[in-house]
């Protein structure tokens, strides 16, 4: 007797093609590298607020971190070496921290002397850089808006400092 519906052949390998099928649907709606970035709105840590047109023909660094991941301690030490040295060259060093309690960040970068502006993470500036759930993760745009680099995990001082070329 044969029932109605799949048989066991036909759903092993239906079962087989879902990881393809999701992979095809999900890169579909990534921004990749050289997509011009659709910028959100950004409010920062300390009450300003970034609108898309201020973000137009500037370079961008946004590092995507965690307060209690210490790859994201080492890497953000590094972030404000930069933040610090590309002070009035034109480029936005910008943390986008995933935490939703605003005092806890305060105190976080106070006790680490950080200074670099920071935003509670934003699912709407996650999605518009491609940004994936690993922290730490750094993502540049170029002065016309494109992506240029999209970072997963730590990076090292010297290969943080060389973002400062998205400025030339």
């Amino acid at each position: 007797m044969r029932r109605a519906g799949l048989n066991r052949r036909r759903l092993v390998a239906l079962l087989a093609l879902q990881p393809l099928l999701a992979v095809g649907l999900a890169d579909a709606a990534v921004p990749q590298k050289g997509d011009v970035v659709a910028w959100p709105a950004i409010s920062l840590l300390d009450g300003v607020r970034i609108e898309a047109e201020h973000l137009r023909g500037r370079p961008v660094v946004v590092v995507f971190w965690s307060l209690d991941c210490g790859y994201c301690e080492r890497h953000n030490a590094h972030v404000e070496k930069l933040y610090r040295a590309s002070a009035g060259s034109g480029l936005l060093v910008l943390g986008a921290v995933n935490e939703r309690n605003s005092e806890a960040v305060r105190k976080h970068m106070a006790a680490r002397r950080w200074s670099f502006p920071v935003t509670l993470d934003s699912p709407a500036l996650a999605s518009a850089l491609g940004a994936r759930r690993s922290v730490p993760f750094t993502v540049t745009v170029s002065r016309d808006g494109r992506l240029v680099e999209l970072i997963p995990g730590e990076m090292v001082e010297d290969d943080v400092m060389s973002l400062r070329k998205l400025t030339r």
